[in-house]
C-alpha cells in the first residue's frame, strides 16, 4: 500500500492526493487481497468492510478490480470510470491503468485465461487487453488498442491505424 500511495502522490494534480478515486479503488483492492489471505476468524471481521468499500468503488467511480487478482506494489489509477481487471488478472510492479481499461478473460487456441502483465506498463484509455497472453515490462499499450497476442519487453503497442477514409463520394444521393 506504500508504494500505492507513493505513486498516487507523486502523480496527483494537487494536494488532495488521498482522495483520488484510483487511490481508492487501489486500497479496497488490497484490504480485499489481504483478507483473503487472513484466517476465517478475521474475514468475518475484514470481508462486510470489503464488499461495502468496493460496492462503493464500483458505485461510484467505475472501477471493478477483483480481489483474486494479483497485483504488484505501485499500481496507478489515472482516470476512473469503465475499468475492469479480471480475477485471473496478474499485473506487475509500477504499472498504470487510464480509464476505459479492460484487462479480461479469454480463450485462444483452446486455452483460457487472462493476461500476465509485466512491470512498468502503461495501458491507455479505451485499451482491451484479454486472454491468456504475456505484456513485457517496460510496455506502452496505447489508446483502444486491442492486444490478444503476446507482447515484448520494451514495446509500444499502437491501433493501426487510427481510421481509414473508405470512399470520397459523400453520404448524399446524386439526381439521377
Amino acid at each position: 500500500m506504500k508504494r500505492d500511495c507513493e505513486r498516487a502522490r507523486q502523480n496527483a494534480s494537487g494536494p488532495a492526493w488521498w482522495v483520488e478515486p484510483g487511490l481508492q479503488a487501489v486500497l479496497a483492492y488490497r484490504l480485499g487481497a489481504w483478507a483473503l489471505r487472513q484466517p476465517m476468524w478475521m474475514r468475518i471481521l475484514a470481508d462486510p468492510l470489503y464488499h461495502v468499500l468496493n460496492f462503493l468503488v464500483k458505485a461510484l467511480w467505475g472501477i471493478e478490480i477483483s480481489r483474486q487478482a494479483r497485483i504488484g506494489p505501485g499500481l496507478y489509477i489515472s482516470h476512473f470510470g469503465g475499468i475492469t481487471v479480471s480475477s485471473l488478472a496478474v499485473i506487475g510492479a509500477n504499472c498504470a491503468l487510464a480509464q476505459q481499461v479492460t484487462v479480461g478473460v479469454a480463450t485462444a487456441g483452446g486455452r483460457f485465461g487472462a493476461p500476465v502483465i509485466g512491470d512498468d506498463v502503461y495501458i491507455a484509455p479505451g485499451a482491451r487487453v484479454f486472454g491468456p497472453i504475456r505484456i513485457g515490462n517496460n510496455v506502452k499499450i496505447g489508446a483502444n488498442a486491442v492486444v490478444h497476442r503476446d507482447v515484448p519487453d520494451d514495446a509500444v503497442v499502437a491501433l493501426d491505424p487510427g481510421f481509414k477514409i473508405l470512399s470520397y463520394r459523400g453520404n448524399r444521393r446524386r439526381a439521377a
